[in-house]
């Protein structure tokens, strides 16, 4: 006959009793606790240090779009949706909800920090984010954080390179608004064309070229050392532009000398194509222009004969003849002779000058010879 150990199977009895009636007893708080109403909201905002774009009664407002929170039994509150509504928020990155043994609802939202304000080539503009998130402006206040001018996109779905070109802003934004000295100093950081920075500061008249965002701790540290060594020597106005995209150098460039590089250049341009035009010109009239030569080199070659050195002044045989001519229209004589005369006069002109040469340079003996 099988015997039974009675005391093994009074402690499982019991066991098995006691676990039941825990079961009961739980749901039994349960069912007391969800029949409990919502006594309170309790909401904390975190994320930010000087401002919010979303407080307390914002998300109050979102919370109680249905119906009010307080109040309302916890059983019909769906803490899972209540979050999600929260999130669609722009400004909010984060909520979390839970109800504690008070009967408080606990409200935790992590707001989204703008570290730039970007202003796009249309004229709008918008906030941007750690996660490179555009965000809307707001009504009640505007963050202090970098402004970046000249995106070149408004669009809401962005190309590649647009995309590049925000994540090098929020580069740039978070390493300024990381330091009070750049903060105060940098006024705004124009988009260049090609996707490059050009740094307007608050003090000085000069655009600092910063080139991408690669390097900035280098770039801003090269600077601060031309601020502070420079800068003491010949002051905070003597450039216009500084460069400092280069590793372990910045290029200054003094007021004035930009322009007289531009003007040089247009110059250069000017008178590069006035030759063309020259040239073009000849090519186009070559037989004018030959004429145009001849005219001026035959008084040359006139004023050659007159001048040349050694050589009495004789006046040249045109001017003769046509001081006979006037003076023969003078006395209405109408013959021809004088005409002659003039041409007879030539010959005697040259004789005149090679006589004093045969005197003054050359030895008598060699002209008896000849």
């Amino acid at each position: 006959m099988r015997k039974y150990n009675w005391k093994k199977i009074a402690i499982g009895t019991f066991w098995l009793l006691a676990g039941i009636g825990m079961i009961v007893l739980l749901g039994a708080a349960m069912q007391k606790k969800n029949q409990k109403q919502c006594a309170v909201v309790k909401i904390e905002i975190t994320g930010v240090d000087k401002h919010l774009f979303i407080d307390e009664a914002d998300v109050m407002d979102i919370l109680n779009a249905g119906d009010r929170l307080a109040g309302t039994p916890q059983s019909l509150l769906n803490l899972r949706a209540m979050e999600t509504v929260v999130e669609k928020n722009p400004w909010v990155k984060n909520a979390e909800m839970f109800l504690d043994n008070n009967q408080v609802l606990q409200v935790k939202i992590e707001e989204r920090q703008p570290v730039a304000r970007v202003f796009t080539l249309a004229g709008s503009s918008f906030y941007l984010d750690s996660g490179s998130l555009r965000l809307p402006l707001s009504d009640k206040l505007s963050a202090r954080v970098p402004i970046f001018t000249g995106f070149p996109s408004d669009k809401e779905k962005l190309a590649k390179p647009d995309s590049v070109l925000l994540n090098n802003i929020v580069k740039m934004g978070e390493y300024i608004l990381a330091d009070s000295f750049w903060m105060a100093q940098v006024s705004q950081i124009a988009i260049t064309p090609l996707s490059n920075f050009e740094l307007i500061p608050v003090i000085g008249d000069h655009i600092v070229e910063m080139g991408n965002a690669g390097d900035l701790e280098k770039k801003f540290k090269r600077l601060y050392t031309f601020y502070q060594k420079a800068w003491l020597q010949n002051g905070m106005n003597t450039y216009e532009k500084l460069d400092v995209q280069y590793d372990n150098q910045v290029v200054g460039i003094k007021k004035g000398t930009a322009k007289a590089i531009v003007d040089s250049a247009r110059s250069l341009e000017i008178m590069k194509s006035l030759l063309a035009e020259v040239r073009a010109g000849i090519a186009d009239s070559s037989g004018l222009s030959g004429m145009t030569i001849k005219k001026i080199a035959k008084p040359l070659k006139d004023t050659t004969q007159i001048t040349k050195p050694g050589l009495p002044f004789v006046k040249p045989p045109v001017k003769q003849a046509e001081k006979i001519n006037s003076t023969n229209i003078a006395n209405n004589k109408t013959n021809i002779k004088p005409l002659s005369n003039g041409k007879k006069s030539i010959p005697k002109a040259k004789k005149q000058i090679k006589k004093p040469l045969a005197k003054s340079n050359q030895p008598k003996a060699v002209m008896e010879k000849n």
